[in-house]
């Protein structure tokens, strides 16, 4: 039987991460819960981010998901440990996944406030190169931005100027795109970095690691199973969020290139109890 993949975020950012997936693994049914009711996480507290994990994960393994990709650099990098534990099922993480594929010295992490605050993708990167100069900045005014469609703002324009200006005097020359919602700025980004910066979505390297553990788990590798039918992705991948359905799905379009079919469901705290 094809295991049932699930992924989490707070908004939409995750969408960048589940695209990737449903190109790589054609054949592979996901569930993908955005927390819109309580975005952004990336200004949260650890003790906050920590519970809504415990809680978002619970509800993942209740829909029967055979292995969690956690498409939130933000819990996954506060909660991996939490999300591990409540899983009960193989969990893939971003952080570790991107840090295995660096291959410079000199890393920019854009990040939110509390991935930054962390220093979890320092810790990985220095993990296999300790010798690296790892700049992490946090950038609250990103996912507010992005989630509220102000992709091509001035303000988002200014934030991304002044949040770039640190990794400039540093000079790096790799910059980790270390929010699933930052993949959609890239754009932007390449025309305000200097030419020759590499961009690194985590997403690309956590989709690249889900194919070895899908197999280690008995699944057939894509490249064995071309000769099957397969089923469009708008129709194997369930979209919940616990706010709106209706704006979660206007905004998913710019990441899906259709709008998806969305239900809303409830977790237990998300009226207000964080």
């Amino acid at each position: 039987m094809t295991l049932l993949l699930g992924l989490f975020d707070s908004g939409l950012g995750g969408l960048t991460v589940l695209r990737k997936v449903n190109q790589l693994y054609p054949h592979s049914p996901c569930l993908y819960l955005g927390d819109t009711a309580r975005v952004p996480y990336g200004t949260r507290s650890p003790d906050e981010i920590r519970a809504i994990a415990a809680e978002v994960v619970r509800w993942l393994r209740w829909q029967g998901v055979g292995v969690l990709l956690m498409a939130c650099n933000t819990s996954n990098a506060l909660a991996l440990d939490v999300a591990v534990a409540e899983a009960g099922v193989p969990v893939l993480g971003l952080i570790d996944s991107v840090a295995s594929v660096i291959s410079s010295d000199r890393v920019g992490v854009l990040a939110t406030p509390a991935t930054a605050r962390s220093g979890a993708y320092r810790r990985a990167i220095h993990a296999s190169r300790p010798d690296a100069l790892v700049i992490e900045v946090g950038c609250p005014e990103f996912v507010p931005l992005i989630e509220a469609g102000h992709r091509f703002s001035p303000e988002l324009r200014r934030a991304a100027l002044a949040y770039i200006a640190p990794l400039l005097a540093a000079a790096v020359d790799t910059v980790v795109l270390g929010c699933t919602h930052y993949p959609l700025l890239r754009p932007l980004l390449t025309e305000l970095l200097p030419a020759g910066v590499v961009l690194v979505d985590p997403a690309e390297a956590a989709a690249e690691r889900l194919g070895p553990l899908l197999g280690s788990l008995g699944e057939a590798p894509e490249v064995e199973r071309q000769g099957e039918s397969v089923v469009p992705a708008v129709q194997r991948s369930r979209l919940c969020v616990t706010g709106c359905p209706d704006s979660f799905a206007t905004g998913a379009e710019d990441w899906l290139g259709h709008r998806p079919s969305v239900e809303r469901v409830e977790l237990r705290s998300t009226a207000g109890a964080f």
